[in-house]
């Protein structure tokens, strides 16, 4: 009932009507249109069918309305009919090894599924005070990051890297390998090429039975693209409030923040950080915000992010970061030595690991940072063997180490894994640590004791 009266108070009580006046661009300015931002509507044409749209603006007395589709046949006058002023999805379990577009229409070719319950387009996010802690873990079914960058259920962590380094394939080995309960996964600004082969390759059959898959290709409009984020989160939201500990996948939040400064940029805002628009800075935490524990369950976020030039430092990286609880890093060099899955341990960070693993890991977690920092200092020295044994300890047991190093942090595409079996490996490595000699060298003990 309290849906439904909350629908009610969003409904105008009155049908609005307008004319088209101008096209600005990709905008649609109408004039006597008084419709809130955010709602739906008609755009009548000359031939075909009417154009779906939704106001995102004003400029003076003119509504700007953005086209769902081409606007070619619209002329000036055409009339513009408001549809609805706020926006409720259809949800249910049977959306459950579905794929749907940004609207939430199936478009697998399946029979459209029975969907009786509604949930609002977009909300705010449970409130701070009303968050339980992050304490628990949640199992990826990726090795290097159950073991080094655990992550928490409810916790929100960003992966970055170039293009072709292997995100969409890590992506998919955490769908199908995952301990969460439902996967909601967003294919945002996609090739179209590039679903079905992750639908079959990346995925699978078994992904994707406990899956819901959201996707608006490329080719879609920017408003498209942003709706297909804002529904993937209004159907995790769905799940996490059936009690449910759900797994969000996010690819890519470039690609969503790419939409809203094409939207911004055709509303008349400014460009300001590298041509991006205050807009985008201020909808990338509304969206994250979204995510997380609540009372009733949790939704674990993972957003792609695509890192242009190989740049860490670029405006939506920058802001990413500052956002999510933690970042993993996929590396350009480790991926052309054939390493998969590609992460960079030592700039990745998962900020509440502390938090959701015993000591004894959190120990020997540092105590594996510590020994692939020393090698990778002296990589240069080692690989034209100008590095002397025993000069540095931590050095010679990171020498000693590194194809073990190298074994437990790779997996197979096909390879399941287990937080359970993470910990096992972390803990066998670091009894293979405490087994070296400890002789005194340059470089102090070979271990510390409290993981860095």
């Amino acid at each position: 009932m309290e849906t439904f009266l909350q629908q009610l108070s969003a409904i105008m009580p009155t049908a609005l009507t307008g004319s088209v006046v101008r096209t600005e661009g990709l905008m649609t300015a109408v004039a006597g249109f008084p419709a809130p931002v955010g709602a739906l509507v008609e755009i009548d044409r000359q031939a075909g069918g009417p154009i779906p749209g939704e106001v995102v603006g004003f400029r003076d007395e003119l509504t700007l309305i953005y086209p769902f589709s081409q606007v070619a046949g619209v002329r000036h006058g055409n009339c513009v009919r408001l549809q609805r002023t706020s926006r409720f999805l259809r949800v249910g379990q049977p959306l459950l090894g579905r794929v749907i577009d940004a609207q939430g229409r199936p478009t697998d070719g399946l029979a459209e599924p029975a969907l009786p319950e509604r949930v609002p387009f977009d909300r705010r996010g449970p409130l701070a005070v009303e968050r339980p802690p992050i304490d628990t873990p949640l199992s990826t079914g990726v090795r290097a990051i159950d073991a080094l960058l655990t992550c928490g259920r409810g916790q929100r962590l960003g992966i970055f890297a170039g293009s072709g380094v292997g995100k969409s394939v890590l992506l998919g080995m955490m769908a199908r390998y995952t301990s969460a309960d439902v996967n909601v996964i967003a294919l945002i600004g996609e090739r179209g090429r590039e679903v079905n082969e992750f639908l079959e390759r990346d995925l699978g059959p078994a992904g994707l039975t406990r899956s819901v898959v959201v996707v608006a290709t490329s080719d879609e409009p920017a408003l498209a693209r942003i709706q297909a984020a804002m529904t993937a989160t209004a159907v995790a939201e769905y799940f996490r409030d059936q009690g449910q500990n759900v797994l969000l996948l996010m690819d890519s939040l470039t690609r969503f923040a790419l939409a809203q400064r094409e939207i911004g940029l055709a509303a008349g805002e400014p460009p300001t950080t590298r041509g991006y628009p205050p807009s985008v800075f201020a909808l990338i935490p509304k969206l994250a915000e979204r995510t997380g524990r609540s009372q009733r369950g949790s939704i674990t976020a993972f957003y792609s992010v695509l890192v242009e030039g190989d740049d860490p430092n670029e405006p939506i990286c920058d802001a990413v970061r500052g956002v999510l609880d933690g970042h993993i890093w996929l590396s350009r060099k480790i991926a052309s030595r054939g390493h998969y899955p590609a992460i960079d341990v030592l700039p990745s960070i998962s900020r509440l690991m502390p938090s959701v693993v015993t000591r004894d890991h959190l120990a020997a977690a540092g105590m594996m940072r510590e020994l692939l920092a020393a090698y990778a200092d002296h990589e240069d020295l080692i690989s034209i063997g100008a590095y002397r044994r025993g000069a540095n300890a931590k050095v010679d047991a990171a020498i000693a180490l590194q194809e073990e190093l190298n074994r437990f942090l790779r997996q197979d595409v096909a390879e399941a894994s287990s937080i359970e079996e993470a910990r096992e490996g972390l803990s066998k490595l670091a009894t293979r640590v405490a087994s070296l000699p400890r002789g005194s060298a340059a470089g102090g003990p070979v271990v510390s004791s409290a993981g860095g």
